[in-house]
């Protein structure tokens, strides 16, 4: 089971520390704006459905963002 995991017999493959901190930064990247948007539109408009609505758009905007940054930054390159 953990011999498909190993570096020897798949060098382009992920390790688990390296799936784990990049999706961890990836969360990051998605979480901080949705929450940002949603605490500073629901502390300014006092309305908690149009605060979990901006939220919600800045969160799929986020991960568009988030998908982009992950195909540029955190996909080794296959040597061919």
């Amino acid at each position: 089971m953990f011999d498909m995991l190993s570096d020897e017999k798949n060098p382009e493959k992920l390790t688990i520390k390296e799936i784990i901190l990049k999706g961890t930064i990836i969360a990051i990247i998605v979480i901080i704006p949705s929450l940002s948007a949603f605490f500073l539109s629901w502390v300014i408009l006092d309305d908690l459905l149009y605060a979990a609505i901006i939220g919600g758009v800045v969160h799929f905007i986020s991960m568009g963002f988030s998908l982009k940054i992950s195909k540029k930054f955190f996909t080794k390159e296959r040597h061919q």
